[in-house]
C-alpha cells in the first residue's frame, strides 16, 4: 500500500495494584478495548523507564499514587483487519505495584475506576482485557 505507514509495536506499560483483597482495573475509553476493565497504563514516553511510565499513568487515569516493584509479565496486544491486515500492536509490559495512598477517580482516557475483589474479576459478566484474572490472582498471592 504507497503511502500507508507501517504498524509498529508501540512499547507501553500497565499497573497492577492490590490493596488488601482487591485490584485496581480502569475501564478504558479508548480502542483497542474501549468499554473493557483493564489495568491502568498507556505509553512509555521517550526517555522513561517502563516503572516510570506504570507509575505516571496510573496516576493519571486513578489519582492512584504507587511504587513500582517488579515486572509482572508481557502482554502482546494485536489488531487485525477483516482482510488479515495488521490494525495495531501493542507490546504492554506489567508492572506489579505497591499502593501508598489515594482512591481511584476515573481521569484522563479511563471511563470509570475501582477496586476490584477476585470474584469480581473473574466474572464471566465483566468485559475484561486480557490476561487480567491471570495478573490479578497473581498480584493478590493467589496462583
Amino acid at each position: 500500500m504507497t503511502g500507508v505507514a507501517p504498524v509498529r509495536p508501540v512499547p507501553a506499560a500497565l499497573a497492577i495494584v492490590a490493596r488488601g483483597d482487591a485490584v485496581l482495573l480502569v475501564q478504558r475509553r479508548n480502542p483497542p478495548d474501549a468499554g473493557r476493565w483493564g489495568f491502568p497504563g498507556g505509553r512509555i514516553e521517550p526517555g522513561e523507564t517502563v516503572a516510570e511510565a506504570a507509575v505516571r499513568e496510573l496516576a493519571e487515569e486513578t489519582g492512584i499514587v504507587a511504587e513500582a516493584v517488579a515486572t509482572a509479565g508481557i502482554i502482546d496486544v494485536i489488531g487485525r483487519s477483516a482482510d488479515g491486515d495488521l490494525t495495531h500492536h501493542f507490546v504492554l509490559v506489567a508492572v506489579a505495584c505497591r499502593w501508598q495512598s489515594g482512591e481511584p477517580a476515573a481521569n484522563d482516557d479511563a471511563l470509570d475506576a475501582a477496586w476490584f475483589t477476585l470474584a469480581e474479576v473473574e466474572d464471566d459478566g465483566l468485559a475484561k482485557s486480557a490476561r487480567v484474572v491471570e495478573f490479578a490472582r497473581a498480584a493478590l498471592g493467589i496462583e
